[in-house]
């Protein structure tokens, strides 16, 4: 797309592709430091915590000062952290890793703000699909790097991992340049106005209810997928595969979901999604380990994945006088409340089983269906 073609949204775009091919090697990483279903869930809890409840308070700093040192230090600081992480043992490696969270927290609320405005300024304001192939940039993050993780691990072990900080430092000087102006972002006339919350609580609830449910659904299959398919008896490189697939079909249903949002009602596009989400969901639940995994697991991503980018619009529009803000606390609300679950899920799992947790995430998709009819724009 001619987005793509513009500087300043392709460096947004592409250090949002190394932000979260960070975040998503830590599923396969813990999986392959041997690391139980409730510590995976307890370190990814407070892992998403870490960077998802300081969103805000980033986003309102970016609100105020800009969007450059925000977003290219974001980048630069997971780079290394996630070094020392790799280099240092134990709890000590560990710690770092959640320290490095800060980096993905301080750079997902100014580049949601960015990639928006692009979207309005180059795509005749078309901002939901222009924050879709934003996130769609992540997600390809999150699609790639479960399945580098695991293709390293398997031939390279740990020291091989060290080959995303050394490719992330120049996507983040780049971008560093490319945000020299460090524009701030945007106010209406009447900041008072527009500072204040642009819809009722009832909606607000609703949205806050829908985007938790999508969130702990994802949050279930990303985080747990890959000790599922290891305790099937596949390797690092299966197991590392089915989480890329599932965030590979998120991606591609990300920017379906903003292009059919910027086109019809945006609450019959998240409707339908989540609905027609809890049958691949279901399916994998009953079917054990199979070839239609290749299937049913990339397409569960796809259809819980497009309703991302609605969600983060509507919010946007709640409070328009700070669109980092909005952004921020969206985007922490969404990636906490879908840790919370995972963190009570991640439990289950050791005393039922995975195909319990997916016939529960099925029932969150199915009951976060009919709450997204209410989302009714003005």
């Amino acid at each position: 797309m001619s987005l793509f073609l513009d500087s300043i949204f392709s460096s947004i775009a592409l250090s949002h592709f190394m932000v979260d091919t960070f975040n998503a090697s830590r599923p396969v990483l813990l999986t392959y430091l041997g690391l139980s279903e409730w510590e995976i869930a307890l370190f990814s809890t407070i892992y998403i915590w870490t960077s998802a409840l300081t969103q805000p308070f980033f986003g309102w700093v970016s609100d105020r000062m800009g969007p450059r040192w925000l977003a290219s230090g974001g980048l630069l600081w997971m780079t290394v952290f996630y070094s020392a992480a790799l280099f240092l043992p134990g709890k000590t490696g560990l710690a770092c890793l959640i320290i490095a969270a800060l980096g993905s927290s301080a750079f997902h609320p100014v580049g949601t703000v960015q990639a928006t405005l692009r979207g309005r300024d180059l795509l005749k304001g078309r901002e939901t699909t222009a924050a879709s192939l934003f996130f769609m940039s992540g997600q390809l993050g999150h699609f790639i790097g479960p399945i580098m993780t695991g293709l390293i691990l398997a031939s390279y072990k740990i020291p091989g991992m060290f080959i995303l900080p050394v490719v992330s430092i120049p996507i983040g000087l780049a971008l560093l340049r490319q945000l020299r102006d460090n524009h701030q972002h945007p106010k209406p006339a009447q900041t008072k106005q527009a500072n204040r919350a642009q819809a009722g609580v009832f909606f607000i609830l609703i949205l806050a209810l829908v985007a938790a449910l999508q969130s702990w659904a994802q949050a279930n299959m990303v985080n747990l997928i890959p000790k599922y398919i290891k305790d099937l008896g596949q390797g690092a490189t299966i197991y590392g595969s089915m989480s890329g697939l599932f965030m590979g079909g998120s991606a591609l249903g990300n920017v379906l979901g903003g292009y059919f949002g910027d086109r019809y009602s945006k609450r019959f596009v998240a409707s339908l999604v989540l609905f027609l989400a809890a049958f691949p969901i279901y399916a994998v639940s009953r079917i054990g380990w199979s070839q239609w995994l290749y299937f049913f697991i990339p397409l569960a991503g796809a259809l819980t994945g497009a309703v991302h980018s609605i969600m983060v619009v509507f919010a946007q529009r709640i409070i328009p006088g700070g669109m980092a803000l909005a952004s921020g606390l969206i985007l922490g609300f969404i990636f906490s409340s879908g840790a919370l679950g995972l963190l009570y899920t991640g439990h289950l799992a050791e005393l039922y089983g995975f195909p319990f947790v997916l016939t529960l995430t099925t029932g969150m998709a199915l009951v976060a269906s009919p709450l997204a009819l209410f989302l009714k724009e003005k």
